[in-house]
């Protein structure tokens, strides 16, 4: 066994503070570039916008952990970023104005049924990737949905229409209708 084995794993290569400051740099650069991609990078839409988040993962990597390979090193790189992102979070929590700011708003794509398509080409939605998302929560139909929000964190929220008492009552008299024309029906079997 090589005498420098364990001096190699635990020994970081660079010094304690650079492997901290790193990630926090990494940190704030990533959350200013996903808020000015805007929302749909993080609602992970297609296929491209999965591959653009999975390689910058691997591109942000070196520079988080420098030229250090060790396990010590991964770990405070990867201490610094999860307690980072703790702090972040508890400090947005207690202060809802700023953390409005950084997360903006949600953005209505169907308002009152119908769909708002300068908001979808804003967000770079086609209608299809908004239908899907719509049958994910059970919607059959855009026809369905009376309005569509993509919330600031990316995902899609979805409110119904509301059934009118005249569409309930429509619907009663159809089932009534139906019903009644199987049974004319049946009779007409029985006559002959």
């Amino acid at each position: 066994m090589d005498p420098n084995f364990w001096s190699n794993i635990l020994h970081p290569d660079i010094s304690i503070l650079e492997k901290i400051v790193r990630p926090i740099i990494v940190y704030v650069s990533l959350v200013v570039l996903l808020r000015l991609a805007g929302k749909r990078e993080l609602a992970q839409l297609n296929n491209f916008d999965l591959i653009v988040l999975l390689t910058l993962s691997n591109t942000v990597q070196n520079a988080i952990i420098g030229s250090d390979n060790s396990v010590a090193g991964g770990v405070i790189g990867a201490t610094t970023l999860v307690l980072l992102n703790y702090i972040v979070v508890r400090f947005f929590y207690k202060h809802e104005k700023l953390d409005h700011l950084v997360e903006g708003n949600e953005d209505l794509l169907i308002a009152n049924g119908k769909i708002r398509e300068d908001r979808l080409k804003k967000e770079l939605i086609t209608k299809s990737e908004l239908e899907g998302a719509a049958r994910k929560q059970g919607f059959a139909s855009l026809e369905e949905v009376e309005r569509a929000m993509l919330e600031p964190g990316g995902s899609f929220s979805f409110i119904g229409k509301k059934r009118t008492p005249e569409l309930i009552r429509h619907d009663e008299l159809l089932a009534k209708l139906d019903a009644l024309a199987r049974e004319i029906q049946s009779l007409r079997l029985q006559k002959s």
